[in-house]
């Protein structure tokens, strides 16, 4: 099954509340929470206190990616707070496996997170560990970035080796995601797709059906 996770990050925080009103009515099932600590990315976002204020808000999904370092000093905090799956980075973590168990004994999904240039062949020993891979599509930290090519690639290897161990594993892309190149990343095998400045630009409603569209089959094709 295919998911829209729009990314707040490029929204409007002054109408937060109206704006994720808009993508829930217009049929997004996941909300995309990058939380930055301004170690491991340059950048600072959102912390627990806008995460537990949403949570009263909605009922929305509530996909949180921690983009910071050592995140187990925090994943409780965000479960507590409305997570609902809790994405960590390889290269965040000093000991991967205890970091998935610890959120796995929270009782919410695990995820995991590579950078651009972080091999995927990484990532094959954690894959009947977690919930969700999220194959980032830009370098992790800044939103309006463009998509990069080469991330096509490793989201079919990296939906090989899910085959080839016979998991169910979600893979989420996150970075540069449009209407024009949505359906590349669908076919490579990515059926997550966080998309930022395409939804909160612009029609957020009309953006939301129109990717919902792509990802129910009834869009555009692939670009070459």
């Amino acid at each position: 099954m295919n998911i829209l996770s729009p990314s707040i990050l490029a929204a409007d925080c002054a109408r937060l509340g109206e704006q994720i009103d808009l993508v829930q009515q217009a049929g997004a099932e996941y909300l995309h929470i990058d939380i930055m600590d301004g170690m491991f990315v340059p950048s600072i976002s959102f912390g627990m206190c806008v995460v537990s204020s949403l949570r009263k808000y909605t009922d929305i999904i509530f996909d949180v990616h921690l983009m910071v370092e050592e995140p187990t000093r925090y994943a409780a905090d965000f479960a507590r707070c409305g997570a609902d799956i809790i994405t960590v980075h390889l290269e965040a973590c000093s000991n991967v496996e205890e970091t998935l168990e610890w959120i796995h004994s929270l009782g919410r999904k695990a995820g995991l997170s590579i950078k651009p240039a972080t091999p995927i062949r990484c990532v094959e020993k954690y894959l009947d560990q977690i919930d969700m891979l999220l194959v980032m599509t830009v370098e992790p930290g800044f939103g309006g970035q463009r998509y990069l090519p080469a991330s096509t690639a490793r989201i079919r290897e990296a939906r090989r080796m899910i085959e080839e161990k016979g998991l169910n594993v979600d893979i989420e892309v996150d970075g540069g995601i449009t209407k024009k190149n949505v359906a590349t990343v669908l076919e490579a095998g990515a059926n997550v797709i966080v998309a930022g400045s395409a939804i909160f630009s612009g029609d957020i409603s009309q953006n939301v059906r129109d990717m919902m569209e792509i990802l129910n089959g009834g869009g555009k094709k692939a670009e070459p």
